[in-house]
């Protein structure tokens, strides 16, 4: 197959995140399944224009907030061209509209729908403009029975109550790369340590977490915590740390190179996920298969990726009692943490992203044949 893919990111962009984790680990195996896979997508200060990487064809236009009015022009002028068996269409808060000007037919992957968790990332004006836009698509998209390629069960239902229908939307799991998330003799620390991976977003609602601190240290007073990631929220999260008297137990570590972050998640008793949302978490399984269990938000996506009492606990979101309730039952039960931890790790093994690439390319070719056929 030859196939178009329009996201907002690459890999090598400094804002990318899991959506693009995503796409480079799904589509780099299309592509070396001997598929073309050419990506479009926005352009950062000092990439080069186009470029091969992982064996995906990566063309760069626009900026970070222009981008969404460059598809068009970019399809009208180059692609059209192409002959392209598929178009994706990346879905993610600004959408495309894709399928009211090309002519190939067009699969949309979409990670999660924001809806009014938008609100808790950014001011008013600019959150109900994502919010209206992201409502109309989706009711656009499904009226025309787009295909929807998404990460989660969760993510279904949301589709098919907002009037897609069930056999339009398909379930592909996120996966983990086992060669680098995996256990290496690291041993646990000797103190108790916690922690949380991943952008630091005012919806990930990591502030959750140091408010729940104050009680777990009142049971467990040796507690380390560390907040592992960068992001815009950062200074406010910190301002939070200091004015609570936390600092001395949270330390913020910014970015850390792939190796480190592996040693932190063998370290770590547990780890922590309070977002309002997610698609899926990858960072669940990435610690997970690192014998690490999770304690997340009972939200879409998370309560997915989570088995509540076998490979991690759940709590009720912004419920920091509840939260807390959680953190110090695993932090003083050794035998019930390792026996979350040891379900984790099974868990983990049985997601691949050799099986997230076939099932997606799957989809696609009989997106591709059911457009042939008519």
């Amino acid at each position: 197959m030859n196939i178009l893919v329009v996201n907002w990111q690459d890999i090598r962009n400094p804002h990318a995140g899991g959506a693009e984790v995503h796409l480079h680990e799904v589509f780099r195996r299309i592509a070396a399944m001997g598929h073309g896979v050419t990506l479009y997508c926005s352009s950062f200060p000092g990439a080069p224009h186009e470029e091969t990487v992982d064996g995906m064809q990566i063309i760069r236009e626009g900026g970070r907030y222009s981008f969404n009015m460059r598809p068009l022009p970019a399809y009208l002028r180059r692609f059209r061209r192409g002959r392209f068996d598929v178009i994706v269409d990346d879905l993610n808060k600004i959408p495309f509209f894709l399928p009211a000007y090309v002519r190939e037919p067009v699969c949309c992957v979409t990670h999660h729908l924001f809806d009014t968790s938008i609100f808790r990332e950014t001011n008013p004006v600019l959150a109900s403009y994502v919010y209206l836009m992201e409502r109309s698509a989706i009711a656009f998209y499904c009226r025309r029975h787009v295909p929807f390629i998404v990460g989660s069960p969760s993510t279904k239902e949301e589709l098919v109550q907002r009037g897609c229908r069930a056999e339009d939307v398909h379930v592909v799991n996120y996966a983990v790369d086992h060669a680098t998330h995996r256990r290496t003799g690291v041993p646990k620390s000797a103190a108790p340590l916690i922690g949380y991976f991943g952008r630091l977003k005012r919806y990930k609602s990591v502030h959750h977490l140091l408010e729940a601190l104050p009680a777990v240290l009142g049971e467990v007073p040796s507690l380390r915590v560390m907040i592992v990631g960068e992001g815009d929220d950062r200074p406010r999260l910190e301002a939070i740390a200091r004015e609570n008297n936390l600092s001395r137990l949270v330390e913020f570590t910014g970015y850390v190179s792939e190796e480190r972050k592996m040693e932190l998640l063998q370290q770590m008793w547990c780890k922590v996920m309070t977002s309002s949302k997610e698609g899926w978490g990858l960072t669940v399984l990435e610690a997970n298969a690192c014998g690490t269990p999770v304690i997340a938000s009972r939200v879409p996506g998370l309560r997915d990726a989570v088995r509540d009492g076998e490979t991690g606990l759940l709590y009720g979101f912004g419920e920091t009692a509840d939260l807390a309730g959680k953190i110090t039952r695993l932090l003083r039960d050794r035998a019930y943490r390792e026996k979350l931890s040891a379900e984790a790790l099974r868990w983990s093994q049985s997601f691949t992203w050799e099986r997230a690439a076939a099932e997606t390319l799957a989809v696609l070719e009989e997106v591709g044949a059911r457009n042939s056929a008519r």
